[in-house]
């Protein structure tokens, strides 16, 4: 070690033990045995381990075994590809959105556990899950007792960090080191008498800007340099900047109503180009010191702070594109008054999404006439992603949004369909449908009532005489809810054999379920 390097590592890791537990990501792999469950720091493509991943997956290739990942959400800088190719993973949860994993759990090959990102640790917490091995996270800096200062996500680390049996630090010397104070620490109690979490606005500050454990469970200490993945996120086009249009003019009836303020309520987007777009747009409304209560800040919380239109976000991570990261990371201190990453069970908590009344816009794959929605399965079996976050806000928002494009695959695909081919929220959790189309407002309407908005509101114009013909004929057959169950299922069978949904358009239902 160079004394520079010396020098670097001093300025971030004030715990005095430092020097004897620092070793190389190889050597510190080798604390991770075949079978063991492992929890590692990473939500969205941000704060995730760099090295000792890698290393895994080099030891794997020599001497195979297999373990159970969770994280908090996916990983970047393709560590799940790497993982996988190299057949490390056994088990994974609770997200990812890597396309070599996704086929290798649609294979059967990786047993993939979908959850709600605020329930994972908090089954950890009550031994419903195995316990944790090691944890392995990345950090900014150490503190003199030993306590971890996050990079880029909170995510589950806090928690991993706290159950596991050993912790492995990469000190990330390439992290922003203006990141220290950002992070804001709470651990719920224990149940059945854990007291209230006292989270009564977004920039409440509750617990502690480090992660505290016991020092004397760090087991190594490995010094790397690295940068988050950037995100993927693509320019708003024309179908999302209409989506952005019906939620302002919405958002403004709502205010002249009476039901909103002109600050609207603390805001949360789902991960994606889509609702990146949708939070975008906002800037060119009428609503002025927005507030955010998310899990991910992506470009768009930024374009509003930018803008003057945000005042304040929280969320759990940082995921921004390259051109968006020169921005900020170079300017962290311009924007560091106004921002706070928590814990993801904080951040997704039930009930202080409903004691703050969010407003929450997610993104689904598919929705149908009565107001399920699909966000997570391709023809109902195979695994897109995952839930992620969007449950949590759904059931418990005040105001529960999910949008979609009307069609996919140049228009071989409704997005608007009789019936889900898998349901992830139901009719009873959502609010507010949007497309390029129009937007369907749900609240207070009967399963009839609902099918009529959706499909003239929202479906793509190529596909509303088949839905109407379905509607007319499920009618005539009665129920609550009425159903062609057979014809309902034609839908994404017509998908199965021919790839696409064209002939709906021109047969109708009865003749592509007959």
């Amino acid at each position: 070690m160079d004394k520079l390097d010396r020098n670097s590592i001093e300025a971030r890791c004030r715990w005095p033990g430092w020097q004897d537990k620092l070793c190389s990501a190889e050597e510190a792999s080798a604390l991770i045995e075949d079978g063991m469950t492992v929890g590692m720091s990473g939500f969205t493509r941000a704060g995730e381990a760099k090295e000792v991943p890698r290393a895994l997956a080099e030891r794997a290739a020599l001497d195979p075994f297999s373990i159970t990942l969770m994280t908090g959400a996916s990983l970047g800088n393709d560590l799940d590809k790497l993982l996988t190719d190299a057949n490390v993973l056994s088990r994974r949860m609770p997200f990812q959105v890597d396309a070599t994993l996704r086929r290798a759990i649609n294979d059967g090959r990786v047993m993939f556990i979908d959850q709600h990102l605020s329930e994972t640790v908090e089954l950890l917490r009550n031994r419903q899950l195995a316990e944790l091995d090691v944890a392995v996270v990345e950090a900014c800096a150490i503190t003199e007792e030993g306590g971890i200062v996050p990079t880029t996500s909170v995510g589950n680390s806090a928690s991993y960090a706290i159950l596991a049996d050993k912790v492995i630090i990469e000190l990330n010397l390439d992290s922003p080191a203006e990141m220290e104070g950002l992070h804001d620490i709470y651990i719920p109690q224990m149940r059945p008498t854990r007291p209230p979490i006292p989270v009564v606005a977004p920039d409440s500050r509750i617990g502690t800007p480090y992660i505290p454990i016991d020092p004397e469970k760090i087991a190594a200490i490995v010094v790397t340099r690295g940068k988050d993945s950037p995100s993927t996120v693509l320019p708003p086009d024309a179908d999302t900047r209409h989506i952005a249009d019906h939620l302002i003019r919405f958002f403004s009836d709502e205010v002249s109503a009476g039901r909103l303020a002109p600050s609207l309520l603390p805001l949360q987007a789902g991960i994606g180009t889509m609702a990146n777009a949708v939070m975008s747009g906002l800037a060119e409304g009428p609503f002025e010191h927005l507030t955010m209560y998310s899990e991910v800040l992506q470009d768009s919380t930024f374009d509003l702070l930018d803008a003057g239109k945000l005042d304040f976000a929280s969320g759990c991570s940082i995921t921004l594109s390259e051109a968006c990261g020169e921005r900020v990371w170079s300017n962290l201190d311009a924007y560091r008054d106004r921002l706070i990453l928590r814990p993801q069970e904080l951040s997704n908590h039930p009930g202080i999404v409903r004691r703050l009344g969010i407003i929450a816009v997610n993104t689904a794959l598919e929705v149908d006439i009565y107001g399920n929605v699909n966000s997570t399965h391709v023809g109902g079996t195979r695994m897109m992603n995952g839930i992620g976050g969007s449950g949590d806000f759904a059931r418990n928002a005040q105001l529960s949004v999910f949008v979609t494009k009307s069609v996919a695959k140049g228009g071989d695909l409704s997005s608007v369909v009789p019936f889900v081919s898998h349901v992830d929220h139901t009719e009873h959790d959502v609010d507010v449908l949007v497309t390029e189309h129009g937007l369907a407002d749900l609240r207070g309407l009967a399963p009839r009532e609902r099918a009529e908005r959706v499909i003239e509101q929202c479906a793509d114009p190529l596909y509303r005489p088949a839905l109407r013909r379905y509607f007319e004929e499920a009618c005539r057959r009665g129920g609550h809810t009425p159903h062609c169950l057979e014809q309902a299922l034609s839908w994404h069978i017509a998908v199965e054999r021919d790839g696409h949904m064209r002939s709906l358009q021109e047969e109708g239902v009865e003749a592509v379920g007959a």
